[in-house]
């Protein structure tokens, strides 16, 4: 289906090229008469998109009963308004002179037919050079604006909105949750790759939740693991498990509660992960270790995602992986590891020669 589109809009534009190409070449100066063609009917294209754009803005849904919308803040609506309010004109102004329509497009050729080369038959093309373009850019800015604005507005609400609960769990403390809204904010603006595959099995392995996906369930449990009666040795045995769910879910409680953490566990997921979900779970956990970690433990982190940075099968750039590891080793730069310094060694006192007696 999407070829199909490609290759109709590759070729209404393609038609109204080559018509002008070929109406060029038979101009004295076809040279001249191309560029003003391409001129005019880029003009009109752009004309044709803004119009179309104009018409497209799509709306703020409204909730029920008129309450005001769920979300961080309201949407700013005075592009409806203003698209409303020239769709309006444009249409009544058009209806007032649909009469005169044919009139007004052939004063428009005779004005524009000095730029096409002028001579017989420069006026009706120009006019039709005109209409054929402002009516193609018209639909492209339309489709365009209908089928991409919705979904990037979407997107970028949803973002908004991420970005300040993560602020919201960072107030209160809670790191690992404010980085991970934070990463998912990115991804809906498309800013850094995710690390959900194999969502389906990992979905299968992970408990039933109401909420949909495997991100979700691990935000579910990550929630009540400080309410878990779980204790350390024995989230480090459901990780040691061995099925990619089991060490998820142990991830995800070492991410509640830091104090179930295990730092061999976490640095397995990390050095030796099932998945990129996995490996990315691991990194939070770490991530909530980091005012925890002695120096010693703290380098040893510290190696283990760095190498993974830098191997050929490691941590891909650009990803969700990549933004957690980089703020692991910038928060780890910033610790000193100063081994102790041995006290200063007195020098050697030479013993003093008993004074010779003659």
């Amino acid at each position: 289906m999407r070829t199909a589109q490609r290759t109709a809009a590759g070729a209404l534009l393609g038609v109204g090229v080559l018509g002008l190409l070929l109406f060029s070449l038979g101009r004295a100066n076809a040279w001249q008469a191309l560029g003003g063609g391409l001129v005019v009917s880029g003009a009109s294209a752009v004309l044709g998109g803004a119009l179309g754009f104009l018409f497209g803005v799509p709306r703020v849904r409204g909730t029920a009963g008129g309450e005001p919308p769920h979300g961080s803040y309201v949407p700013n609506t005075n592009l409806e308004q203003v698209s409303d309010w020239l769709t309006k004109v444009l249409l009544g102004v058009g209806l007032t002179q649909l009469g005169s329509l044919g009139e007004r497009l052939h004063q428009l050729g005779s004005a524009l037919a000095p730029a096409l080369g002028g001579g017989e038959g420069a006026v009706p093309f120009a006019a039709a050079l005109v209409l054929y373009f402002l009516v193609l850019g018209f639909l492209a800015g339309w489709l365009v604006t209908r089928l991409a604005l919705p979904q990037v507005l979407s997107d970028a609400d949803q973002a908004l909105d991420l970005f300040l609960a993560g602020q919201d769990r960072d107030r209160r403390g809670d790191k690992v949750g404010a980085d991970d809204l934070r990463v998912r904010a990115m991804q809906h603006l498309g800013l850094l790759g995710g690390s959900a595959d194999r969502a389906d099995d990992l979905a299968r392995q992970l408990p039933p939740s109401a909420a949909t996906g495997p991100a979700s369930v691990v935000a579910e449990v990550r929630s009540t693991a400080r309410r878990s009666a779980l204790t350390a040795d024995q989230v480090r045995a459901l990780f040691e498990d061995g099925s990619e769910g089991r060490r998820i879910q142990a991830l995800a409680l070492m991410q509640g509660d830091p104090a179930l953490a295990d730092l061999a566990s976490v640095l397995d997921a990390i050095e030796h992960p099932r998945s990129g979900f996995e490996q990315y779970h691991a990194l939070l956990a770490a991530r909530g270790l980091l005012s925890r970690l002695p120096a010693a433990e703290a380098q040893r982190l510290r190696d283990a995602v760095a190498a993974r940075l830098v191997a050929p099968d490691g941590i891909p750039y650009g990803s969700d992986r990549s933004w957690l590891a980089e703020k692991i080793l910038s928060r780890l730069e910033a610790t000193a590891f100063v081994p102790p310094q041995p006290g200063p060694v007195a020098d050697p006192v030479e013993p003093q020669q008993a004074p010779e007696h003659s």
